[in-house]
């Protein structure tokens, strides 16, 4: 695999450890700024704004750009952004430079997975897409937990300044190592019009719909680690970096199944994911066994994400695609928030916490369904195009001269 990945692989790791870092440096921070906690976890919705904010917009202005340009002057901004984070006088001042920081997010994931796919021959895409989406999974099981400690143990703001050197490291490496010609530019008109494909528009409801049943889920395991396997608090930390690590296989086996069977890795995932949730459902309060599900499940569940970021970027069926690629980004954040909302309303109706896990596995399946139709759609286009391909190639054969006229 090219080296341009590692680059890539590194800024994720770096978009990532920041934006969870913050999870579990509010009292530092809180103390730091002379302000209560619950102002400091204000915080995390700024990024989530910037997010929402810049994965479109950015996108939209880069697309006149080759990837590279684009991922440089991302990176840049997201330098800028850590450096006056690590540096802020004052709360608000934080708050600004965390929201410049979260505007790069979306944006660097929706190019990289193109510039990545552009850097290996087409049988190899979706592996090339998990590689750089592995260091965002790396960023929860290596980079949280070490930036944590490191504010306890010395200051938040060292470490917000080095996940800037982090920046600092990946448009280093992406100028080094990312090929000029790794996907050409492109026009907004073009990446606009991939949205008048129902296709498209197919894939992003897939990432919504089967997404959101990992959020159903997760969004809720520390109570279902406490108060359903009975699993003490001290224990949340270690089965949390298992299921790290969990999620982090799968994105690498998710690359190569991609690569091999396509969408169908998607429905079979979707189909076990739904099945491993009723499993735990069933024997949640079986420490062992719900530990075990809770990492099958999180390893699942993440092998489908580069399958179906490579899907909707092939359904777009234009040169570049860094916006339709962006925007599966956005509909992964609206999965979250989906999935999070439906868990709280019906632990809210007194049904405890294994109704989310239901929820889920119901989400799971219709998740599915939608990957078949993508399937089928895409099998019908490829057949439409085959058979264009051969009229056209009879005609040539029939009457080469009235053909190349």
């Amino acid at each position: 695999m090219p080296r341009a990945l590692l680059a890539l692989a590194i800024g994720a790791f770096a978009i990532g450890t920041t934006e969870f870092v913050v999870m579990g440096m509010l009292p530092e921070i809180a103390d730091g700024l002379g302000v209560s906690v619950s102002a400091v976890g204000m915080l995390i919705s700024a990024y989530a704004v910037g997010v929402v904010v810049g994965a479109p917009t950015l996108t939209a202005v880069g697309v006149r750009f080759a990837p590279r340009q684009t991922l440089v002057a991302l990176m840049a901004v997201f330098v800028v952004g850590n450096a006056l984070s690590a540096l802020a006088p004052t709360y608000e001042t934080l708050v600004a430079a965390r929201v410049l920081t979260a505007l790069v997010h979306g944006a660097f994931f929706g190019v990289a997975a193109v510039a990545a796919r552009r850097s290996v021959p087409p049988a190899q895409a979706t592996r090339a897409i998990s590689l750089v989406f592995v260091g965002l999974t790396l960023a929860n099981v290596v980079g949280v937990p070490l930036g944590t400690l490191l504010a306890q143990q010395t200051s938040w703001r060292l470490v917000l300044g080095a996940v800037a050197v982090l920046g600092v490291v990946t448009v280093a490496g992406l100028l080094t190592w990312l090929p000029r010609d790794a996907g050409e530019p492109s026009d907004l008109r073009t990446e606009l019009a991939a949205f008048r494909r129902g296709q498209v528009w197919l894939v992003l409801a897939l990432t919504v719909v089967g997404f959101a049943a990992n959020f159903a889920v997760y969004s809720y395991v520390s109570p279902v680690l406490t108060d359903l396997a009975g699993l003490s608090a001290g224990w949340l930390t270690p089965v949390l970096a298992l299921y790290g690590v969990g999620t982090t296989v799968g994105t690498l086996l998710g690359g190569r199944l991609g690569d091999r069977f396509g969408f169908a890795s998607v429905v079979v995932g979707l189909l076990a994911v739904a099945g491993v949730l009723v499993a735990l459902a069933f024997l949640a309060e079986v420490p062992l066994a719900a530990v075990t599900l809770l990492v099958l499940f999180g390893l699942i569940a993440f092998a489908m994400g580069p399958v179906v970021l490579n899907g909707v970027i092939v359904a777009a069926r234009i040169p570049g695609g860094s916006l339709v690629s962006a925007a599966n980004q956005a509909a992964f954040n609206v999965a979250n928030a989906l999935g999070a909302a439906l868990g709280a309303l019906v632990i809210s109706q007194g049904l405890g916490y294994t109704a989310p896990m239901w929820v889920a596995a119901a989400l799971a399946l219709a998740g599915a369904g939608l990957a078949v139709l993508a399937q089928r759609a895409d099998r019908r286009e490829r057949a439409t195009v085959d058979a264009d391909v051969r009229r056209w190639q009879q005609a040539l054969v029939r009457d080469p001269a009235g053909s190349a006229a």
